[in-house]
């Protein structure tokens, strides 16, 4: 039987053996047509999700998206929670998964991890890809369980050769891909589109320090977020902003 949670929207079995990238997008866009139901939103991640320092003051992509979502799509019931923590690796949110992303009862639950998890260095436990994509699919499943949409993301670029032990950025972003294609959940693949913004390289203007991405960067990452959740308020003075900073940052000729 399915499993209802007071006015929750999604009330679908536990660990849905139907759930798949296709059918989680047309849950999304009949839950945006229908105002009436809230959604609860989990965001978390590791610093770059937690938004702190390198945006100097600005907005971090989840705070993007509580804009495009609470107020231009006019769901001012739903919740919008960045539960990411700075320097955290995806263990860290598996051991503290009730308080990061069970208890608050998610109807959708974002993950971008992965910077902190490929680090490399004497004070360090090296994690290798497959352990990491093995730790991505144990939370995959319990997302899962929850009845919630699951989304990754993979991590922005890398300045590799002024990061020392973050070499294996490509390693975890090709585990991340591989994941969300196995378990069919939606993917957003900000790695690629940071390249892309970067002519091939590390689009320098959207970047705060070799990882971290500044403000401009959360407005790439919360565009890219937006386009493949069909976040597509119109008309939109936020996405048009959005799009405005990323343009006006300096990146690769």
């Amino acid at each position: 039987m399915p499993r209802t949670t007071g006015a929750r929207l999604f009330a679908v079995p536990i660990a849905d053996p139907s759930a798949s990238a296709t059918s989680d997008l047309r849950r999304l866009a009949e839950a945006f047509a229908d105002t009436g139901s809230p959604l609860t939103w989990v965001i978390t991640g590791d610093s770059i999700t937690h938004g702190l320092v390198h945006t100097q003051g600005a907005r971090s992509y989840p705070e993007h998206l509580h804009e495009l979502v609470r107020g231009e799509l006019g769901r001012t019931r739903d919740i919008v929670i960045n539960s990411a923590i700075s320097g955290h690796r995806l263990t860290d949110i598996l051991g503290d998964f009730d308080r990061r992303v069970a208890s608050w009862r998610p109807d959708v639950v974002t993950l971008m991890i992965g910077t902190n998890d490929l680090s490399t260095g004497p004070d360090r436990v090296t994690v290798d890809p497959a352990g990491f994509a093995a730790s991505l699919g144990e939370f995959v499943d319990r997302v899962r369980a929850l009845g919630a949409i699951v989304v990754l993301q993979t991590p922005p670029s890398i300045d590799v050769p002024n990061a020392p032990g973050r070499e294996r950025i490509v390693d975890f972003v090709e585990a991340v891909r591989e994941v969300a294609a196995s378990e069919d959940v939606l993917l957003v693949d900000q790695h690629a589109r940071f390249t892309a913004l970067g002519h091939g390289g590390v689009p320098w203007g959207l970047m705060g320090d070799p990882f971290h991405p500044n403000a401009a960067g959360h407005a790439a990452l919360a565009l890219e977020l937006a386009r493949v959740l069909g976040i597509r308020p119109d008309p939109s003075r936020t996405l048009a902003l959005l799009e405005a900073r990323v343009q006006a940052a300096r990146l690769n000729p």
